[in-house]
């Protein structure tokens, strides 16, 4: 039987913001996985390398990229939780086909690059540890995500994606065995310093690209959408104003509380990377595995374990997350029946979507294409799609139309768009660094 909330009864069946003690855990949910998928092995590639480059000149980009994130991801889940509709089926019902199908489309195939990218660096970094062919390993955890996903109940599912994110402890840990110049670190992150150079610019922007991406505003909405079907009496806050106060508090609290731990890793990533790899004048980092592997010789290995364990944890965690982001934007944009909770025979197309993006994800590492080259067309695909996703979000987000009477106010409008020029520059940054490269 429920356990009933003060204040909303309807909270405390949620699959995903389940009841327990301490109250804030029950409170996390949607966004702390959220966050958390964030830093997938791609991303932990992308904030080693900078580390590795740049030392501690870079931190103060997580500092800045903060409450933008927040804001944008607040955006989306009271996006889902207000209308019942994820992006897509927001984009569906508000706008024409031109806008979004180009989106979803795009969506979906930076989402697939990204999963052979995160899956590669999972089966390379099994292999640091265990020994043979990392294909072997690129195989199996293929098969894993997209069977765990498909055949699991989707409450047990939700559990296992909360315990997931606890792997991204194992990058606090490190910072326990590595020497950190903690005055260097303070001036890089509270200092603002820009260099006017290729590899500067190209850092920032894939930094920026990183934390703001478009597979993370349909994941979070899309499981707040998830949360009410599991729930029927709780219901679309434009049909239960009542219900408004209560469920925004908890998104802002479980985004404040996800974003908040995606950046804490990122920057300790980032800060093990410069007291270890910078330090030794180890530049040349590209991918999570290889900055594993070279914190074996200059902080031991137990460091380079630790490394591992976070990066296949958190791959097993962000490979769903992106399968799924993409199957619910594909179901809401063809009308679809779409959802975690509902069984495969119920949703075909929908699982089908979370399979083969998954499967064929893996299959790229079979190829012979350059990984580290598909990443960096699926970061400026990511980037370039960001911006009128974000757009039309911001418009849609102060839409009585859309919203009711719970349209979002004036500072999450302020960070919202500030988020979204963000973007915009990031994706001409994009576009200069082509040249520049």
């Amino acid at each position: 039987m429920a356990t009933l909330d003060s204040n909303d009864n309807r909270i405390a069946r949620s699959p995903i913001v389940e009841p327990s003690k301490p109250r804030l855990l029950g409170i996390l949910g949607p966004g702390l996985v959220t966050g958390a998928s964030d830093d997938d092995p791609s991303g932990i590639a992308t904030y080693s390398q900078v580390g590795a480059q740049f030392a501690y000149g870079a931190t103060w980009t997580l500092l800045f990229s903060y409450p933008l994130m927040v804001a944008i991801q607040i955006i989306s889940g009271r996006l889902g939780r207000t209308t019942g509709r994820g992006v897509a089926g927001n984009l569906r019902k508000f706008y024409s086909n031109w806008l979004v199908l180009p989106c979803v489309g795009v969506l979906l195939i930076a989402n697939i690059i990204n999963i052979g990218a995160d899956i590669g660096a999972m089966g390379d970094a099994a292999k640091l540890i265990i020994g043979g062919p990392s294909l072997i390993y690129v195989a199996a955890f293929g098969f894993a995500c997209a069977a765990l996903q498909i055949f699991m109940e989707y409450k047990q599912y939700v559990r296992i994606l909360k315990w997931l994110s606890l792997a991204l402890l194992a990058y606090v840990a490190t910072l326990f065995v590595v020497k950190i110049d903690w005055t260097a670190l303070g001036i890089g992150f509270f200092v603002p310093r820009i260099e006017f150079s290729g590899k500067f610019l190209t850092a920032i922007v894939a930094i920026f690209g990183t934390t703001i991406s478009p597979y993370l505003f349909f994941w979070q909405a899309s499981q707040e959408v998830e949360d009410l079907k599991e729930k029927p009496e709780r219901d679309p806050l434009r049909d239960a104003p009542e219900q408004a106060a209560d469920a925004n508090q908890r998104i802002n609290l479980d985004t404040i509380a996800g974003m908040g731990v995606s950046n804490f890793i990122a920057l300790s990533i980032m800060v093990t990377a410069a007291a270890t790899l910078h330090a030794h004048n180890i530049t040349d980092i590209n991918s999570s595995a290889d900055a594993a592997k070279a914190l074996a010789p200059v902080a031991g290995k137990f460091a380079e374990i630790l490394f591992v364990i976070g990066i296949v944890g958190t791959g097993l965690l962000a490979v769903p997350v992106l399968a799924g982001s993409a199957a619910y934007g594909l179901g809401e944009a063809f009308r679809w029946p779409t959802g975690l909770a509902r069984k495969p025979q119920d949703a075909k197309a929908f699982y089908m979507t979370i399979a083969v993006a998954t499967l064929v994800g893996a299959a790229l590492n079979f190829s012979g294409i350059n990984p580290i080259d598909a990443l960096f067309w699926s970061a400026v695909i990511n980037g370039v799609v960001a911006v009128p996703i974000m757009v039309v979000m911001m418009i849609m987000a102060a839409s009585e139309q859309v919203m009711g009477e719970h349209t979002i106010g004036i500072w999450l409008k302020v960070f919202g768009w500030l988020s979204t020029s963000a973007m915009t520059a990031c994706a001409i940054g994009m576009g200069v660094t082509l040249f520049i490269k």
